[in-house]
């Protein structure tokens, strides 16, 4: 078998190919206004490849479905009374002073939320059963009104789903999309389940239709697409539940960096993952990290995923002047059509071209010499842009890079001190196409000691999705306090989450041997709002006291305690691609040298000398200031910094 990782981004689709130990890359354009062509072209490439193939892909489909609100004509069943929860929401307001604050536009709309008699109470006990009759005239409304997907979400329904169960049954037989919230989210908070399960609901026929084209299209072997909890699932499952695809890029490419890491002895990292529309972040403290409290322009996403912060701040990035006479970079973006100006079609200037015009970028080598950079007409428009704000064409277009670094250094502060996290333990892991060439100054600002670039940077989320397992997450509320409750008791209440798990698990050959399981809880004080998450050990509660201390600064052993959720992941575990070692060699790295090239740095025109990354052996070391150049990337080794090639190929860059 061989196993290609497709990851597709707004600029580039990625492709990695990995057989017999051997890793193939390649990018191509990727193709916006259908995504799926440019996966079947890079497809192509490797179609006489013998073997059984296996397919993984990670899509944007959702998350841009969902940002550009083109999803389907949803319509919401919930149960009388309770049919604006979607506006009401929680009343949170994220700008306490701002008194002009627009506010979300529920993806449902008002006249095609439907309320039925029926209620089931927190206990689980049914007061009042839902009559099938009664659901004739929204049927009929429902059928009339073209809607494409229906979203069933009920008061307490992860209690008791018999209600649910019933409408489900009624409305299947219309033949529609149906997304109920049992299924999606069994947990207790009306607002975030109802919300969690109208996208569901939202992006489902969307996703229905992309990935059955692929699959229709594909040819042989399986396709599995990359989920946001950091593993992968069969088509078929992701068909049914595509909200659990909503972040899958990024969240291979955090997968690959903390596999990277670790094998290069960092187990502390934050990741920078720089693409051509935004740039990714994430923390690894030990382990991957992850969140049941996610939102997408301002939606709730209450599902297991990898704790990534994301800001508009790609290479693609467009700069533009604002009201105030300011300059501002992103979050809008060139995308790949017309892309960048340098790419020959644009007229917008990005983070890219400033890149090209400081020097940064080498016009013949982009992509290894596939793509060829127009620097003469982005000196044209750096000139007439930087007379738009009284700048020379240098000044503006180091601007354009002071800009997006502080967009990015505000993004890692979100997950890093600002969650408590002292930087200076770390290590930043950047990737992505145009990580490199602002990682340096990134980690100089935030004191951060050093930075390791992977092997083929701009491909690490395709990469990391041949490196991860089947995962599948299940979940299930409780809200039980601790009081007299004995340890068996609450491994018991695991065994039906379990249970599902290795069902569903070898529905997809997954032999038994191979799972691993893993059990944990949401708990919090009796009388908190909210939970903190805790592996299920004999000494769960004085885990849970340690952590509350660590997040809160105190904790209460005298307060009685509350599990909220049980929580279950169980993990396919396959074999992946290991990752070579090199056997070290001296520091010299002359025969990688290019010569050397004028770059204009903090408004100073230094020499830099060129390196050819793939001629660079372990053990080599480049003292900056240097640039790096690779097939899907290029490297910035400023002055005062020093790299070294690891005995993986990473490039690990300090300050001297």
């Amino acid at each position: 078998m061989f196993r290609v990782g497709i990851d597709t981004g707004g600029t580039f689709t990625d492709f990695v190919l990995y057989k017999d130990g051997e890793i193939h890359i390649r990018k191509i354009p990727s193709s916006p206004k259908n995504p799926a062509d440019a996966v079947l072209k890079g497809l192509k490439i490797w179609e006489n490849v013998s073997g059984e193939r296996q397919v993984i892909h990670g899509s944007t489909v959702a998350t841009n479905t969902l940002l550009e609100r083109k999803g389907a004509k949803t319509a919401l069943i919930t149960t009388k009374g309770f049919e604006d929860i979607l506006e009401i929401g929680r009343q949170n307001r994220a700008q306490l002073y701002n008194l002009f604050v627009d506010k979300v536009v529920p993806l449902v709309q008002k006249r095609y939320r439907f309320g039925v008699e029926e209620r089931t109470i927190g206990t689980g006990e049914i007061l009042k059963q839902a009559d099938p009759a009664s659901f004739a005239d929204i049927i009929q409304n429902i059928q009339q009104e073209g809607i494409e997907s229906i979203a069933i979400c009920l008061l307490f329904s992860y209690a008791n789903p018999k209600n649910e169960c019933i409408i489900y049954k009624s409305f299947a037989k219309t033949g529609i999309s149906v997304s109920v919230s049992h299924r999606i989210l069994p947990e207790y908070r009306e607002y975030e389940r109802c919300s969690t399960t109208v996208v569901n609901a939202y992006i489902s026929p969307i996703m229905e239709r992309y990935i059955s084209h692929l699959e229709a299209n594909i040819g042989s072997g399986d396709l599995c697409i990359m989920q946001s909890n950091g593993g992968f699932i069969s088509a078929k499952k992701a068909k049914e539940k595509p909200i659990r695809t909503v972040l899958s890029g990024p969240a291979a490419g955090v997968v690959g960096a903390f596999e990277v890491a670790k094998a290069a002895g960092y187990d502390k990292i934050v990741t920078l993952d720089m693409g051509g529309t935004s740039t990714d972040v994430s923390l690894c403290y030990e382990n991957l990290m992850i969140t049941t409290e996610s939102s997408i322009d301002c939606i709730p996403i209450n599902i297991p995923m990898i704790n990534i912060h994301t800001v508009g701040a790609g290479g693609g990035s467009i700069a533009f002047v604002d009201e105030g006479g300011s300059l501002r970079v992103g979050p809008r973006s060139a995308g790949a059509d017309p892309g960048p100006v340098c790419y020959g079609r644009g007229v917008d200037l990005t983070v890219t071209d400033a890149n090209l015009y400081l020097g940064r970028l080498l016009p013949d080598y982009f992509l290894g010499g596939d793509m060829v950079l127009d620097s003469i007409r982005v000196e044209k428009l750096m000139g007439e842009f930087g007379s738009h704000l009284n700048l020379s064409p240098h000044r503006t277009a180091e601007g354009i890079i002071d800009v997006v670094n502080a967009a990015m250094e505000r993004a890692i502060r979100v997950v890093s001190i600002e969650k408590g996290y002292d930087t200076r333990e770390f290590a930043l892991v950047s990737f992505g196409g145009g990580g490199g060439l602002h990682a340096c100054e990134l980690a100089k600002s935030l004191s951060i000691p050093q930075v390791l670039i992977p092997k083929n940077p701009g491909l690490l989320s395709a990469f990391g999705m041949l490196i991860c397992d089947v995962v599948k997450d299940y979940s299930q509320s409780v809200l039980i306090r601790d009081e007299g409750i004995q340890f068996e008791e609450i491994e018991e209440m695991f065994a039906p989450l379990i249970d599902q798990g290795v069902e569903e698990m070898s529905a997809e050959h997954i032999p038994l041997e191979r799972l691993s399981i893993e059990r944990s809880l949401d708990m919090r004080y009796v009388g908190q709002s909210y939970e903190i998450f805790i592996p299920f050990k004999e000494d769960y509660i004085d885990r849970f006291n340690k952590l509350h201390k660590k997040a809160y600064g105190y904790s209460d052993v005298e307060r009685p305690c509350e599990i909220v959720n049980l929580r279950v992941r169980i993990v396919g575990n396959l074999s992946k691609p290991k990752l070579k070692e090199e056997r070290l060699k001296g520091e010299n790295s002359a025969s990688a040298s290019l010569g050397q090239r004028i770059i204009t740095y903090k408004g100073e025109s230094i020499p830099f000398e060129l390196f050819i990354r793939k001629k660079l052996s372990a053990g080599n070391r480049v003292e900056g200031p240097a640039i790096i150049l690779e097939y899907s990337s290029t490297v910035l080794v400023p002055p005062g910094f020093s790299c070294n090639v690891d005995r993986f190929g990473n490039l690990v860059m300090k300050r001297d």
